[in-house]
């Protein structure tokens, strides 16, 4: 990823927080003809491996999975975006851009297809998104054998982190008074994704 000196971002912990709440990423791979991407809810576990493991599963149906097992693969995960106009700055020195923030994780991947530790990524995944809900969903409340159903038409994945890249590209190369002037545009739209870029810029 193209990423100047002044938008990299290279705190692990800020990057692994960044995954952890962005965490429905593209995983892409390539073949002997073109590459292969495929949307996917993945967990990181950042205490196992150099920079983290990430954890999640493909529908059995999905032939990436066939494509990929042992392969180095790219996964990026996408924040928020915005377009920068430069009708929101008093200088004629600008012109239109984009301020994003985004993180890409590069290893190599194991397929798992054992039903217990498939079970396990399906218990670690349930328990994750339901943390956030009242009375949480569990695995427990599906019908006898619905579950076995399910790791039958799943496989697993592991991916051992040897490469983090953080890019947040939020306007760091304008004087401060023009990022002020930028951040008070994106909080007049009261578009979501520029709220919180407006909120980002405010914090770098």
């Amino acid at each position: 990823m193209y990423t100047p000196p002044g938008f990299q971002e290279n705190d692990r912990e800020k990057l692994h927080d960044f995954m952890e709440h962005n965490s429905f990423a593209t995983l892409i791979s390539s073949n002997e003809h073109e590459p292969y991407a495929s949307h996917l809810p993945l967990l990181i576990e950042r205490r196992r491996g150099t920079h983290g493991i990430l954890t999640g599963h493909f529908a059995r149906a999905n032939p990436h999975w066939k494509l990929c097992n042992g392969q180095r693969v790219l996964t990026i995960f996408h924040g928020p975006d915005a377009y920068i106009s430069p009708g929101w700055v008093q200088s004629t020195s600008m012109v239109p851009t984009w301020n994003y923030v985004t993180v890409h994780a590069y290893g190599v991947l194991r397929i798992i297809e054992d039903s217990t530790q498939l079970t396990d990524i399906l218990k670690r995944m349930v328990t994750r998104y339901e943390s956030g809900r009242d009375q949480p969903w569990s695995m427990d409340h599906a019908d006898d054998g619905y579950i076995d159903k399910l790791t039958a038409a799943i496989v697993g994945f592991e991916i051992e982190i040897d490469r983090l890249e953080g890019k947040w590209k939020l306007s760091q190369n304008h004087p401060q008074e023009r990022r002020e002037q930028i951040i008070s545009g994106l909080l007049d739209t009261q578009r979501t994704d520029d709220l919180q870029i407006a909120r980002l810029m405010k914090e770098t």
